[in-house]
């Protein structure tokens, strides 16, 4: 299955010319903290990187309620100080959860201009034909 990828990719950039398969190689897979790297590089990089400031400020808040909620005398105070661990932990996976949707986002549009690229490659090389 490799080899044909293989195939089919030295295919495509043979009908390509310099500059779109300079595109095209930049359009490949890329490894976690590239995907990571990719949501800082979008047009909405302000809101990742407001989430990541929260993030720190859930986690800092974690660890507070933690350790309040381990010097608790009384019962209430160890479900005050649970609740808001388990709030700050909410928050942190709500955005954990929405980074990850993101990088998936970006790596679907990646591979849908992987196949129009493909698609306008082969067009041309039909119209040639």
């Amino acid at each position: 299955m490799e080899n044909k990828m293989e195939d089919i990719d030295a295919l495509i950039k043979e009908t390509l010319s310099k500059e779109e398969a300079k595109f095209y190689d930049e359009l490949g897979e890329q490894n976690l903290l590239e995907m990571v790297g990719g949501l800082f590089k979008t047009k909405n990089r302000w809101i990742i990187i407001m989430m990541n400031i929260v993030s720190f400020i859930a986690f800092i808040m974690l660890v507070y309620c933690i350790v309040k909620f381990l010097n608790a005398n009384t019962t209430d105070e160890l479900i005050i100080w649970s609740v808001a661990g388990f709030t700050s932990m909410s928050f942190m996976i709500m955005i954990k959860l929405y980074a990850w949707m993101q990088m998936d986002k970006n790596t679907l549009l990646r591979e849908m201009k992987r196949l129009e690229l493909q698609i306008s490659s082969l067009a041309a090389k039909n119209d040639s034909v």
